[in-house]
């Protein structure tokens, strides 16, 4: 028997950065040559990589012939999951560092370029090698449009296939020390804004789109991944219960907002009251746009009236 290869070790290092993500903190990741995320500079990451003064301290504190001690992860290349702002914030700093190849979503270049003020040196699409690393690109829409999750290793299906599962579950055939999170003989998913280990992830408007959101987290469902590595928070040990639990918490939205429609709520505002039974004391926004993405995705389905195109278009969502 072959024996397989093992897969590299992802390694995350929590950056503390403007979020609206509890905890107030977003991951940045190294695995296999290539930095995702880098949010913000930090001494953590500065160290991580191999530069600055925490990494001066720690060649210091190295044998002076052990030089991968002083440098354990040689950056090559730098990608994003997606362009928000609490994702991207040293891109260009980290690029400049480490001469670094940056890499974009093929189509996003734009979006991309504007928020990190930097262009891309190389661009990449669904089912992409990143640089020389053992990463795959997947694109994994709906949070945003631009958004893509890097795939380490083999063992899951990361092909790039789409729409033969379920949200029911049925398929076509039935931390800020910038330690490695997980075993390195796993298939593992860095997703990005995608999922979190507990609570859900906003999917709003605009440029949020649920059709497409609920698309990803069925694919990664099925991909038979080990573990994934979220934006924010600890790694996810069960991928598939977890893709599935936000599937399950995105149709449990999505008929608390067709409830409210069919009891007689004629704007998004009536909508929310209705959708939500919780107080929404600074999260209000992010619920409104919640709301709003999902009225888009019923009246795309043609599931409530034409009516609501007008209420939508009209900057009712604002």
């Amino acid at each position: 028997m072959t024996e397989q290869a093992s897969s590299p070790a992802v390694t995350r290092v929590e950056i503390q950065v403007d979020t609206r993500a509890p905890g107030g903190t977003t991951n940045a990741y190294l695995v296999d040559g290539l930095l995702v995320d880098p949010a913000a500079r930090t001494d953590a990451l500065d160290a991580a990589v191999g530069i600055g003064d925490a990494a001066d301290k720690n060649a210091a504190d190295s044998d002076a012939d052990d030089h991968d001690a002083a440098s354990p992860h040689s950056i090559e290349t730098i990608a994003v999951t997606h362009a928000h702002p609490d994702h991207v914030g040293a891109v260009s700093e980290y690029a400049d560092l480490t001469d670094a190849t940056v890499v974009a979503h093929a189509n996003f270049c734009d979006r991309f370029a504007d928020a990190t003020e930097i262009e891309p040196d190389e661009i990449v699409c669904d089912g992409d090698q990143i640089g020389d690393s053992a990463v795959v690109a997947v694109e994994t829409p709906g949070h945003a449009a631009d958004h893509l999750a890097f795939a380490v290793g083999g063992g899951g299906d990361e092909s790039g296939d789409r729409g033969e599962g379920n949200a029911d579950g049925r398929t076509a055939d039935s931390a800020a020390d910038g330690t490695a999170d997980g075993a390195t003989d796993g298939h593992e998913l860095i997703c990005g804004d995608l999922a979190v280990a507990d609570g859900s992830v906003v999917v709003g408007a605009p440029d949020g789109d649920l059709d497409a959101y609920l698309a990803s987290l069925q694919r990664v469902r099925d991909a038979g991944y080990e573990r994934i590595h979220p934006g924010h928070g600890p790694p996810i040990d069960d991928p598939a219960a977890t893709c599935q639990r936000l599937i399950d918490h995105r149709l449990a939205r999505e008929r608390s907002v067709l409830d409210a429609i069919e009891r007689g709520a004629s704007d998004v505002d009536a909508v929310l009251d209705a959708a939500y039974e919780k107080d929404l004391s600074g999260v209000e926004d992010l619920a409104r746009a919640t709301v709003v993405a999902h009225l888009r995705k019923l009246l795309a389905e043609g599931r409530i009236g034409s009516a609501w195109t007008e209420r939508l278009d009209c900057g009712c969502e604002h």
